[in-house]
C-alpha cells in the first residue's frame, strides 16, 4: 500500500487510493461548497441585520439632530440628490444634495413604527410615521404634523443618505405647507 502525506493520516487509505480521481475531486468540491454555504448563511443574516440597524440609527439621528439643533442635519442627501413627494402635495421635487438646511422655530418631530427593509449591502427602504409639531422659519406652523413616510436610503462614503422619499399626510394630521420651485 502506498504511503505519503495524504494517506498517512486517513482512516481508510486503501479506499482513497482506489477512488477515481475525478470522483474524489467532485466530492471535495461538494464538501467545500456545503461548508462554504453553511458559513455564508449566518454572515448574510448578520449583514442584513447590520444594514437594518445602521439605516434605523441614521434616520433616528437625523430627527434627533433636528429637534436638538432646530435645523436639518447636513449631509443627509445622496450625491445624486433626492427625488421626493412632499406632504404638502404638488408635483415631484428634485432635492439637490447641497440644499440649504432648513431652520426651525419649533421641531418636535419624532419617528414612530420605523421598519427598515434591506435591499442590499448599500440600499434599503424605510417605512415610518412622523408626528409632532413643526414650524419652519418663514412658513406657517404645523401643530399637528402626522405623515406616513417611505425613504429610499443608500450608503455613500460610509453614510446612509436619502435618495428618494414620499411623505403623505394622515387624516386628522397635516403635512407641511412647504413649496419649492420644480426643476422638471
Amino acid at each position: 500500500m502506498p504511503t505519503g502525506p495524504l494517506t498517512d493520516y486517513l482512516p481508510f487509505p486503501d479506499l482513497v487510493i482506489h477512488l477515481n480521481k475525478e470522483i474524489a475531486v467532485r466530492a471535495l468540491v461538494l464538501v467545500i461548497a456545503i461548508l462554504s454555504s453553511l458559513t455564508l448563511l449566518p454572515t448574510a443574516a448578520v449583514g442584513q441585520a447590520s444594514v437594518e440597524d445602521a439605516v434605523r440609527q441614521a434616520i433616528l439621528d437625523q430627527y434627533a439632530f433636528q429637534r436638538e439643533n432646530l435645523r436639518d442635519m447636513p449631509g443627509t442627501y445622496s450625491q445624486e440628490g433626492s427625488v421626493e413627494f412632499w406632504s404638502s402635495g404638488g408635483l415631484m421635487q428634485q432635492v439637490p444634495m447641497d440644499i440649504e438646511p432648513r431652520e426651525y422655530e419649533v421641531n418636535t418631530l419624532t419617528v414612530k413604527h420605523l421598519v427598515v427593509i434591506p435591499l442590499s449591502a448599500d440600499a434599503a427602504v424605510a417605512h415610518m410615521y412622523v408626528e409632532g409639531a413643526v414650524h419652519q422659519e418663514g412658513l406657517q406652523p404645523v401643530p399637528n404634523y402626522l405623515t406616513r413616510s417611505t425613504l429610499v436610503m443608500v450608503l455613500e462614503n460610509g453614510n446612509w443618505v436619502m435618495r428618494a422619499a414620499h411623505w403623505s399626510p394622515i387624516q386628522g394630521g397635516a403635512g407641511t405647507n412647504q413649496t419649492a420651485e420644480t426643476t422638471n
